[in-house]
């Protein structure tokens, strides 16, 4: 297929069609917890209820309730024997349902007295109180965050059904630092990032480090513009076919996307804020139906000051919250400084003039 050069922009949606087109979710695989964050479950998971039976949530002494009605410092209520120490997580003894701090119960020889009341439940993690019987914590199409790995650790769980995509991410010389943005990027939103080298930037180079081996995306990084030396898109079309160069997209405009074989690959730009920009907008969605994720989710705020933008090239918004509001930091043309203090981005359609001041928008969250 003939590549379209920059000057002749292939509208973002068209190049999402033919990306996408038949392209179908991986297969699960399982994998420990180790290597699960981020990734995107591929089943829902029941855990069995967590803790077990009652345990203690504190160190002190195991008691109940019920029978430490009217005790005080001025009215100690007298035992006849010494109560249970427990320490936090151990389980509650039988017929007891409180646990006292160690300076309640004050012993003194055979002595034994309660100078405070107890409460059912006081100082007790109660069974199931942490996970419900049967709850589903790990839930289809949603990724796999810090506190879900917590969960499945207490109970016991060591493997979850996971999709993960494996990226290819080829870094052209001079676009160095850019690679390592993405490939940050990446591995935060829980792909199997391995990362190659291409020798020099002449299509050749790149094309040796182009290939659809073991992967199930492929993302090159530099050389996408249309100079002397930029030959990534020429290296895509010499191991399998280009379907659009330059995209109607701002920042990231030069970007490309292909087909190896039948692995979706994308040309990134070089400069961060574009390289960026393109990951948002194409990578994205090639990532989230390779892991059938859910719809990500959304969050509508109303602007703090309109944004104007221009009719026939979809341009992206960073935005940050402030006072319950979208400000807005940078359209089209992104500063370093804006991509760091971003708090979401906004995705402004080619047929889109823009919006106003108070008009409310879904924007989606840099950081999830």
């Amino acid at each position: 297929m003939t590549q379209r050069l920059p000057s002749s922009l292939t509208p973002l949606e068209i190049a999402l069609t033919a990306l996408l087109n038949g392209l179908e979710p991986l297969a699960p695989v399982e994998l420990p917890l180790s290597d699960a964050a981020g990734c995107i479950a591929a089943g829902t998971a029941l855990f069995t209820a967590h803790p077990p039976h009652d345990v203690a949530a504190a160190d002190g002494w195991a008691l109940r309730a019920n029978d430490l009605v009217g005790a005080s410092s001025y009215s100690p209520l007298p035992l006849t024997k010494e109560p249970q120490w427990v320490e936090a997580g151990e389980a509650m003894p039988a017929g007891c349902d409180c646990v006292l701090d160690a300076d309640a119960v004050e012993v003194s020889g055979p002595l034994v007295q309660v100078l405070a009341e107890g409460a059912p439940g006081q100082g007790v993690r109660r069974a199931g109180g942490d996970i419900g019987e049967h709850t589903a914590v790990v839930v289809a199409g949603r990724p796999v965050t810090p506190a879900t790995l917590l969960l499945a650790r207490v109970a016991g769980v060591g493997k979850l059904s996971l999709r993960r995509p494996r990226l290819r991410l080829v870094n052209v010389p001079g676009a160095t630092a850019t690679t390592h943005l993405i490939a940050e990027i990446a591995r935060a939103a829980g792909l199997h990032v391995e990362m190659h080298e291409a020798g020099a930037r002449a299509a050749a180079s790149i094309a040796e480090a182009v290939t659809d081996d073991a992967c199930d995306l492929v993302v090159t990084i530099g050389g996408s513009g249309v100079g002397r030396h930029d030959a990534a898109v020429t290296a895509l079309a010499e191991r399998g076919e280009v379907l659009a160069h330059g995209l109607a997209l701002q920042p990231g405009r030069t970007a490309a996307v292909a087909r190896l074989g039948n692995v979706p690959a994308v040309a990134l730009p070089g400069s961060p804020d574009a390289a960026l920009a393109a990951w948002l907008a194409v990578v994205l969605p090639l990532v989230d139906r390779l892991s059938a994720r859910q719809r990500r989710r959304q969050i509508a705020l109303p602007l703090s000051r309109k944004i104007a933008s221009s009719v026939g090239i979809a341009e992206i918004a960073l935005l940050a919250e402030e006072h319950k509001t979208w400000r807005p930091l940078a359209v089209g043309e992104w500063p370093f400084q804006a991509m760091a203090g971003a708090d979401a981005w906004l995705l402004i359609s080619g047929n889109h003039e823009g919006f106003a001041a108070g008009e409310p928008v879904d924007a989606y969250l840099m950081r999830e």
